[in-house]
């Protein structure tokens, strides 16, 4: 029987709904794809043809997320902020999309993205990486940073990045403000590199 586009995209969606439905109920260790699978109402070879790992899944959910940040990053962009303050939105309004899986993220970035992570033939972050580094570099570019940029310093921003999201991910503080705290000084330390100096004054962030 020939599966229609619309039947895969269905099932897929069915996937990813179940998957973050678990990963919030149970814990990401816990579950596991066969689970998924079950719960989904697929047998679990037939996951395996939309998604290879669960850092696949937990990928494709981060990725669906994107859209709707980048429009309201989009919104909220005057087109005169300094680059810290625009990069310093980029990264909140990123981090406010993801904030239904945050209960799950922390344990999965670990192997989502980690450096540390046995290496793998895949790479279900790539992609993530390549768009967001993208957007970055387009914000960069519209402040007079040449491209590309020296491989040492897209590491850097890749880095604090990384950091900020995972922290935030176990963040405790009432309005992850810690979280906010540090994002705001990893786009400085990361904007001083770019230009030599500080990255423009300090701004108190207020939580939303």
């Amino acid at each position: 029987m020939r599966v229609t586009t619309e039947v895969r995209a269905a099932t897929r969606d069915r996937i990813l709904a179940v998957a973050a439905e678990r990963f919030t109920q149970d814990s990401w260790e816990t579950t596991t794809t066969r689970d998924i699978a079950a719960a989904a109402g697929i047998a679990n070879g037939t996951l395996f043809n939309y998604f290879a790992s669960r850092e696949a899944i937990v990928a494709a959910l981060i990725e669906e997320t994107m859209p709707d940040a980048a429009k309201q990053y989009r919104r909220r962009r005057p087109g005169d902020e300094p680059l810290d303050e625009e990069l310093f939105s980029l990264e909140w309004t990123a981090l406010k999309s993801l904030r239904r899986y945050r209960n799950f993220l922390a344990p999965a970035l670990e192997t989502v993205f980690s450096p540390l992570a046995t290496p793998a033939r895949e790479d279900p972050g790539a992609g993530l990486r390549k768009t967001h580094l993208e957007t970055v570099a387009h914000i960069l570019t519209d402040h007079g940073i040449p491209q590309p940029l020296p491989a040492v310093l897209l590491q850097l921003y890749w880095t604090l990045h990384l950091g900020v999201l995972a922290y935030w991910a176990a963040d405790s503080s009432p309005h992850q403000e810690d979280a906010m705290a540090l994002l705001d000084r990893s786009v400085k330390l990361f904007t001083a590199s770019l230009t030599g100096g500080d990255g423009g004054p300090h701004i108190e962030r207020k939580p939303e």
